[in-house]
């Protein structure tokens, strides 16, 4: 799984790099897909379940699935890309946060926070260690600071298949399991400023807040080891 995880760690940068005011999320996406393409690998969401595009891109209140297109970005916005690359049997699956020249404070916080409830989650896993942990270790990072959690979208078991078990719950949970050596699966919790709730729009992919809050995401691909965690997207 490192060849893909490191691929798309290196494809999540390259988008990255890329935003600015005036960038389209088309343009992101077509030169991660050529580069992609160029390390001999395939980008994951293309053709997925009939998913146009090879990564996605979602803005201020999108939740998660946004279609990239020709809207350009604008300054103060916010921007997750999300990146999952195949190479040689297997995926590597990864997502980061970026502002849009200047963000306001409250955006600034909000993306913040996220990326800190995420490397908290890692920092507790390890084998033994109850999966549900990770949701308790989020929720109890996050709801002192106000936001609020998706519980819409988990994370997932990943490897051969691009999405498989375990489920990762970024909320407060009681469902079985423990961490075993061996087992990978991405955390990827979705903070939102307002109500968690998301709506679907008519494309079939696109979720946004129902509120209209800004959500923010931050993904890692992990493998449990016998002493602890290895970042794969790290």
């Amino acid at each position: 799984m490192r060849p893909a995880s490191t691929i798309a760690r290196d494809a999540l940068a390259l988008g990255g790099r890329m935003v600015r005011a005036g960038t389209t999320t088309e343009a992101i996406d077509n030169e991660i897909h050529k580069y992609i393409i160029s390390q001999g690998a395939y980008p994951s969401c293309l053709n997925y379940m009939g998913f146009p595009k090879s990564v996605c891109t979602s803005v201020n209140n999108v939740i998660a699935h946004g279609i990239p297109d020709t809207r350009e970005l604008i300054a103060g916005d916010i921007i997750n890309i999300d990146v999952t690359v195949y190479k040689d049997g297997f995926h590597g699956d990864t997502s980061a946060m970026f502002g849009v020249g200047k963000v306001d404070s409250l955006g600034v916080k909000l993306m913040d926070a996220t990326r800190e409830s995420l490397e908290l989650a890692i920092d507790m896993c390890g084998p033994g260690v109850p999966i549900s942990r990770i949701g308790e270790t989020i929720e109890s990072f996050v709801g002192p600071l106000g936001y609020s959690i998706s519980a819409q979208l988990t994370g997932h078991g990943v490897g051969r298949s691009f999405h498989q078990n375990p489920l990762i719950y970024h909320h407060a949970n009681e469902e079985p399991g423990e961490m075993l050596p061996g087992m990978a699966f991405t955390i990827e919790p979705i903070l939102c400023q307002g109500v968690p709730d998301g709506i679907q729009w008519p494309d079939g992919w696109t979720i946004v807040t129902e509120d209209g809050g800004r959500s923010a995401q931050f993904e890692h691909t992990i493998v449990i080891t016998e002493t602890g965690v290895d970042v794969l997207t790290a």
